[in-house]
């Protein structure tokens, strides 16, 4: 079986786009926090009975704003989630018609997204049980409305990151323990004999408000309430954009099993290479019973369909023939590999740029090509936009 190799190129724009979108909440939260620190820092001038009313009022407007960034960045992620499912369904259905020829091709069946799939993905807890999320089914039950393969409301509340939490729930608890954290080191640094400013140095590092840079980039101007928030940030929104991309590709696999009767789990975009994705990497699995990604947060393993051309009375194409101009990938040659023996124009498109494209080559000659694609994806802090992935993939947004 050969992976079209588009599919690849799909991964790495995925996490460019996490990027893109962990980067923009990550700002919005710092901005949130410095507004607060500054204040703090200009308390040393205030006598101490107008520091300490001046400090309860820091205190309630830091738990207001992060109560407002949890809702807010929540909000965010069902508008992008949203956009990124029902575009990725589409693009696995042309996916999969690619590497058929014509007379397969027309039995590929596409998937219809439900408008509430991803605020149920985002929303639910995952301890309650949701009527609201029922609706799309019971609607169909009701109405006799033709069952057609469909990305439910309902379905969207099985999923839930590898803490168990919802994104929003997520996101409050990540505001919450940010706020204790502020409570509690402005206390005790006060007890200890630390000046406001000291402690708003310490809390914030050397961002400052409108930071520029990727979220790794902040991170590392961070202090103590600001850099592992940011990272948190960043691993919230990787994990739950590779969630909703695999589940829409599954959806799409499982509506075709007259086409693709098992996947292929991938782990080549897997930055950490974590033990459970390398384990996993190459192996093949019946839709429905077998493991997804992400495994761990930060997982970015993705899956393939393993087209059943002997069921569908058909001989399987050599390597490299394919309607679309990116080819395939053998099935016995890794990604990295693959994409070290394309032409400079293509790992240039591939990558993003010739800087990029040159960087790859360059920790391919030192560590090797499958080493070098985990850690280029890793250390890639570009972004890409939902705009963009409609250009590069097909816009199926209603009336575009």
């Amino acid at each position: 079986m050969t992976t079209p190799a588009e599919l690849y190129r799909n991964a790495v724009d995925l996490n460019r786009f996490s990027n893109g979108v962990a980067r923009q909440i990550a700002a919005t939260y710092n901005d949130a926090v410095l507004e607060v620190l500054n204040q703090l820092a200009g308390l040393d001038a205030d006598t101490a009975p107008v520091k300490a009313a001046r400090l309860r009022a820091l205190f309630a407007q830091l738990q207001g704003s992060l109560d407002n960034w949890a809702g807010q960045s929540t909000e965010l992620m069902i508008e992008q989630m949203q956009g990124l499912t029902e575009l990725q369904t589409e693009f696995v259905a042309t996916e999969l018609r690619e590497v058929l020829p014509e007379s397969a091709a027309q039995q590929v069946k596409s998937v219809r997204v439900s408008p509430e799939y991803a605020r149920s993905v985002a929303t639910t807890d995952p301890m309650k049980f949701n009527f609201v999320a029922l609706s799309d089914d019971l609607e169909a039950v009701v109405t006799g409305a033709p069952q057609v393969a469909q990305l439910t409301a309902a379905k969207g509340t099985s999923i839930v990151l590898p803490n168990g939490r919802s994104l929003q729930q997520s996101f409050k608890v990540l505001a919450q323990v940010n706020v204790d954290t502020f409570n509690r080191e402005v206390r005790n640094g006060l007890l200890i004999g630390e000046s406001p400013d000291k402690i708003a140095r310490r809390l914030k590092g050397r961002l400052r408000q409108g930071q520029t840079g990727s979220v790794k980039q902040l991170a590392q101007k961070g202090g103590q309430l600001t850099a592992r928030a940011n990272r948190e940030v960043s691993t919230l929104v990787r994990t739950s954009m590779n969630q909703v991309a695999n589940a829409a590709s599954q959806q799409v696999y499982q509506a075709n099993q007259d086409v693709t009767k098992k996947y292929r789990y991938i782990a080549t975009l897997d930055g950490r290479t974590s033990p459970i994705c390398r384990a996993l990497d190459g192996t093949e699995h019946p839709y429905g019973k077998g493991p997804q990604p992400p495994q761990h947060f930060n997982c970015r393993s993705t899956t393939v369909p393993v087209i059943d051309y002997k069921g569908l009375g058909l001989s399987t194409p050599p390597p490299g023939r394919r309607k679309a101009a990116q080819g395939t990938v053998p099935a016995n040659q890794t990604y990295g590999q693959w994409l070290f023996d394309q032409s400079k124009a293509d790992k240039e498109k591939i990558l993003g740029g010739k800087r990029r494209a040159a960087y790859f080559n360059k920790l391919s000659r030192k560590m090797g090509p499958n080493e070098a694609i985990r850690r280029f994806v890793k250390d890639d802090g570009s972004e890409v936009t939902l705009e963009y992935l409609y250009n590069e993939y097909g816009d199926v947004r209603i009336g575009k």
